[in-house]
Parts: C-alpha cells; sequence; structure tokens
C-alpha cells in the first residue's frame, strides 16, 4: 500500500488546479503545468485538495497512485514557489558567465561551452563560481542542471569540474610515492 499515495495534495492561496479526466492543469503566480497521467489511477478534486485513488487493487497501480501524487505535489509546489538546484566550479580558471539568458562557461578546454537556457528555466550567476538554475518545473530544472554537470564532471583526484553545492566528491589518492 503507498502511504504517500493515500495523502490528499493540499493546495495553497494563489493556485488554481483543474482536473479533466487524466489530465491535470495547474495555474499559479509563476506560472502554468499541464500534465497527463495515466488510467490506473483517478484523480479528484474536492475544496482546496486533490485526491488520487487507485482504479484496482494490483501492484502496478499502487505504485502508479504514490507516483502520480508526488507528481501533482510538485506541480502545485512549482507554480507557487518555484524549483532551484545550485552548482559549484571548481579549479583554476573555470568561470562562468551570463550571456543573455544563456550560460558562457570556460572549463579548461581550447574553446568557451556555450549552454542555451531552455523555455521555462532561468540561470543566476551571483559569481564567477557559482550558478542557480531555476525554474517551475522540478524535472526541468533537474535535467538541466545535470546536464550543465557533464559538461565537465568532477574528478576524483583533484575534484576539478562542476558539482551540485554541497555534494561530497569521493577523492582518491593517487600515486603513491616512493
Amino acid at each position: 500500500m503507498s502511504r504517500i499515495g493515500k495523502k490528499p495534495v493540499q493546495i495553497p492561496a494563489g493556485v488554481t488546479v483543474t482536473v479533466d479526466n487524466t489530465t491535470v492543469t495547474v495555474k499559479g503566480s509563476k506560472g502554468e503545468l499541464t500534465r497527463t497521467f495515466t488510467e490506473l489511477v483517478s484523480i479528484a478534486h474536492e475544496g482546496e485538495e486533490i485526491l488520487v485513488t487507485r482504479v484496482d487493487e494490483s501492484s502496478e497501480s499502487n505504485a502508479q497512485q504514490g507516483l502520480v501524487r508526488t507528481l501533482i505535489h510538485n506541480m502545485v509546489v512549482g507554480v507557487s514557489e518555484g524549483f532551484e538546484k545550485k552548482l559549484e566550479l571548481t579549479g583554476v580558471g573555470y568561470r562562468v558567465a551570463l550571456k543573455g539568458k544563456d550560460l558562457d562557461l570556460s572549463l579548461g578546454y581550447s574553446h568557451p561551452v556555450l549552454y542555451v537556457a531552455p523555455e521555462g528555466i532561468s540561470f543566476e550567476v551571483p559569481d564567477n563560481t557559482h550558478i542557480t538554475v531555476k525554474g517551475i518545473s522540478k524535472e526541468k530544472v533537474g535535467q538541466v542542471a545535470a546536464e550543465i554537470r557533464m559538461k565537465r564532471p568532477p574528478e576524483p583526484y583533484k575534484g576539478k569540474g562542476i558539482h551540485y553545492e554541497g555534494e561530497h566528491i569521493r577523492r582518491k589518492l593517487g600515486k603513491a610515492a616512493k
């Protein structure tokens, strides 16, 4: 039994939710998100909360109930508060700058790397070694942060590269001295 799936999603003030069979549209101060879900669960909008219930008693329906409830909750939080991921550049000469809405990254390559901002995503660069990725879709914010990190993932010997703020990089010793 899904314990998360049983909990109703609370709708804060200023957020409107429209449920049309399996399609849910959430509008808030930061924007609008729409998503179509599986037929294994039923979604009901009752007052100031959304209920997700299983259609049958199968284990797949049980798993989908928790997933759908969490995705709807993330949509509600996204349009009311938004999501952000913070990245940090570590290494000599590793810098970042905003070029319009896009990121201009100097990562030790012979050329600068330009990362174009997808729709619905904005970047903040408080200084030349920190990036903040912001948006209303948790899924898209996480994907963009992962794509930026993959431009120069942290290496285990010196720790250089792009990593999430607060991420611990496991270090290796390298060659043992004789």
